[in-house]
C-alpha cells in the first residue's frame, strides 16, 4: 500500500536528501519544475510549475487549467526539477497532491509567496511517496542516485 507523507516528514526522515531536492528545485531562486498529472483517460500530462517551500511543506499554486482539474480529480503527481545549467543532476518527487482547505494556512503561504488574492488559484500541498536525487559526476563515471520512500 502506498503512503504519502508531508514534506516535513520526508525532511525529518532524510534531511540531507530533502535539502538536495530542495536545492535543485530552487537553484534559480524561484522554484522551477515540471509537474506530471494524470488525465481523465489515464494518460500523463506535463506542465511547467513553480513549486514553493513554505510553512514546513511543499506547495503549488494552480490556476484554472487542465492540470488543476487533474489534481482535483486524481491527486497523483510526479515533479521533476528544471535541469541545471551546468550539470545533468536531477531531483524527482512523486506522491499525492491535496487541496489546502485551512484558510489560515492558505493565507500564510500566499502572503509569503505574494500570491495575488484576486486571482482564482487553489493551493495544493504535495505529499511525498518517493524522492530521488541523481548526481552525474562526469562522462566516465556512473550516475549516483539516492532514493527515499516512507517506511512501511
Amino acid at each position: 500500500m502506498s503512503r504519502w507523507l508531508p514534506w516535513s516528514t520526508f525532511f525529518s526522515e532524510s534531511p540531507r536528501l530533502a535539502a538536495d531536492v530542495r536545492a535543485l528545485f530552487l537553484q534559480y531562486g524561484q522554484g522551477f519544475g515540471y509537474l506530471a498529472t494524470v488525465r481523465r483517460d489515464g494518460g500523463p500530462r506535463v506542465h511547467p510549475v513553480s513549486p514553493v517551500f513554505a510553512d514546513g511543506g511543499l506547495y503549488c499554486f494552480v490556476l484554472p487549467s487542465p492540470k488543476r482539474r487533474d489534481l482535483e480529480r486524481d491527486g497523483r503527481y510526479a515533479l521533476h526539477a528544471y535541469p541545471p545549467e551546468h550539470s545533468d543532476d536531477e531531483a524527482y518527487l512523486a506522491g499525492r497532491a491535496r487541496t489546502v482547505t485551512d484558510e489560515r494556512q492558505r493565507e500564510r503561504v500566499a502572503r509569503e509567496h505574494r500570491a495575488a488574492p484576486e486571482v482564482d488559484w487553489l493551493l495544493f500541498e504535495l505529499d511525498v511517496e518517493v524522492a530521488m536525487v541523481t548526481r552525474r559526476r562526469g562522462r566516465h563515471r556512473p550516475p549516483v542516485s539516492r532514493v527515499w520512500r516512507p517506511a512501511s
